[in-house]
This record gives C-alpha cells, sequence and structure tokens, in this order.
C-alpha cells in the first residue's frame, strides 16, 4: 500500500470531504451486503481498484475468524470494480457478470482492516481478466485471486430496488 501509484490513480483520502462521503455512499448505499461488511473504496486507477474491509464480527465465521465468504465478497467488488474501469464496459448498455472467481485463502490476517487490490490483466470485448490480492495491514498477502467477469447486454434485476437506475453498474 506503500508504493507509487500509477498515473491517473485518485486515491480516496486526497478527495475533499463532500466527494469522500458521496464515493462511501454510492459504495454502501446501493448494496446491502456492501453496507454489512463495510467495504470502502481507498484508491482507483485506470486498470485497478483497491478496496478495504474491516475485520469485525459482521464478516466472521462460526469459530470467530474472518469469513472466506466475506473476503471472497471484497475480491469480486474490487476485481468488478477493476474490471469496469479498466475494459471496454459501458455502463446503461451492458452490464457487467462474474464469470469466474478463484481465491486461495492462504493466512488469517493481522490487524483491524484487510485490503483489496486488484488489476486488469486482460480485457478482450467480453471477457476481462483481473489478478487479486487480499493483504493485512502488515502487507501479508492472506488471499490471492484469478477473476473474470463477463460484459454481456444490460440485465433487468431481478427485483426493482428504490433508487437503482438503468445506469448503475452491476458490480
Amino acid at each position: 500500500m506503500t508504493s507509487t501509484p500509477p498515473p491517473g490513480t485518485v486515491r480516496v483520502a486526497d478527495l475533499p470531504p463532500e466527494r469522500q462521503r458521496e464515493l462511501h455512499a454510492m459504495m454502501r448505499d446501493s448494496t446491502p451486503l456492501h453496507r454489512l461488511l463495510a467495504l470502502e473504496m481507498v484508491e482507483i486507477g485506470e486498470r485497478h481498484a483497491v478496496l478495504s474491509m474491516p475485520v469485525r464480527p459482521e464478516a466472521f465465521n462460526s469459530t470467530g475468524n474472518l469469513h472466506g465468504g466475506a473476503i471472497a465478497t471484497l475480491i469480486d467488488v474490487a476485481a468488478g470494480t477493476a474490471a469496469a474501469r479498466g475494459s471496454g464496459f459501458q455502463p446503461g448498455e451492458q452490464s457487467l457478470v462474474t464469470a469466474d472467481l478463484h481465491v486461495r485463502y492462504l493466512g488469517r490476517p493481522h490487524g483491524d482492516t484487510v485490503f483489496a487490490r486488484a488489476e486488469v490483466l486482460k480485457a478482450g470485448r467480453r471477457l476481462v481478466i483481473v489478478e487479486c490480492r487480499v493483504t493485512d495491514v502488515e502487507d501479508r498477502v492472506i488471499a490471492a485471486a484469478d477473476f473474470s467477469m463477463m460484459i454481456v447486454p444490460l440485465r433487468k434485476p431481478l427485483r426493482p430496488v428504490d433508487g437503482a437506475t438503468p445506469t448503475d453498474p452491476d458490480l
């Protein structure tokens, strides 16, 4: 997390407070699962995204450890965000859907936050390949993932959601 970001990268902490609140609201208000897990955008670039998730009871399994599904959700959202930015995806005309997610769980996190850094490896016309690593506050890798996302024709929601518009990305 201490390396120099690629050109065109925006760190959320460097934005004005009002814009930070808008981004946090966008991330959490549109998806109850994101709110439950307290996912936050940390950094976004032309072909990558960094998200954070606190290590807290809402994301624990029955043994009091960080649930693999919570980690997989963090990966899915970070990789989907990177795919949306680093491909030819056209919001309002197309949907992005997860085609494949393979997670290798490598260890338990130290500290109170984990970070997912997702980067587009290749973006085709329909298939976007993303690599993602989840690290803890000590920069130890706790999970690594291969992810692919399909760009498909715009999908209608299964159920109407208050405040959702047809141009919202399907992340």
